[in-house]
């Protein structure tokens, strides 16, 4: 198997591919959507922070063979969509997060909304994607004590990744702000605004410091 990445045997019909870094799972997931073709019939396949899951293997040495003989390039991964996210920057957390990183709320919200975000992989919760994108220098620990309530379309960091709450629940995230956008819609197809691979812009809106009028 390439560098950096493990294979192991997972119950009765499926494999766990184990990474060392995020940036080689979503490289993964990108060789392994681009070249299904080449494998043997797999139900789903499911990226997280360090594994991708393939399950429902009809070969699993078939797959296990095949995916030993693959070289993995660690490079950006191919154009996916782009989701523009209104965000307006008034978030519970944005002062403590600008303190964090050294700079004023002003200049953390230009951070924040300038680089371009990937969905590597969804979890917690329905719709929920966690994004990568943010320079590691600017990585934020979780709050020490969660809150019971995070209202829906929280725009929210924690660690190396960037998230938006689909629906209201209890949250860790430090909260920098909000949009108006429904992330789980289970009447749209497909429900889940962001899937991995989807490409994401956060676009400072009307109520943010700085930010142009719309």
């Amino acid at each position: 198997m390439a560098e950096g990445l493990t294979l192991r045997q997972v119950g009765e019909d499926a494999v766990l591919v184990e990474a060392d870094r995020i940036e080689r799972v979503t490289a993964l997931y990108v060789e392994l959507l681009a070249r299904r073709a080449e494998l043997p019939e797999i139900t789903e396949i499911v990226p997280a922070a360090r594994t991708v899951l393939l399950d429902g293997v009809a070969d699993r040495p078939l797959l296990l063979r095949t995916l030993a003989g693959w070289s993995i390039p660690l490079h950006p991964p191919a154009e996916g969509p782009l989701v523009e996210v209104p965000t307006v920057y008034d978030g519970a957390d944005l002062a403590e997060v600008a303190a964090l990183w050294g700079v004023s709320p002003q200049a953390a919200v230009r951070i924040h909304s300038e680089p371009e975000y990937r969905v590597a992989f969804c979890g917690f919760a329905p719709g929920f994607g966690y994004l990568t994108g943010l320079p590691e220098r600017y990585e934020v620990p979780r709050r020490e004590t969660p809150r019971s309530s995070v209202p829906a379309g929280s725009v929210a960091l924690a660690g190396p990744f960037t998230g938006v709450y689909p629906r209201a629940s209890p949250g860790g995230w430090q909260l920098l702000g909000r949009t108006a956008l429904t992330l789980w819609d289970i009447r749209r197809e497909p429900p889940a605004l962001l899937a991995p691979g989807v490409r994401v812009r956060f676009v400072p809106v009307r109520g943010t410091a700085d930010a142009p009028a719309i």
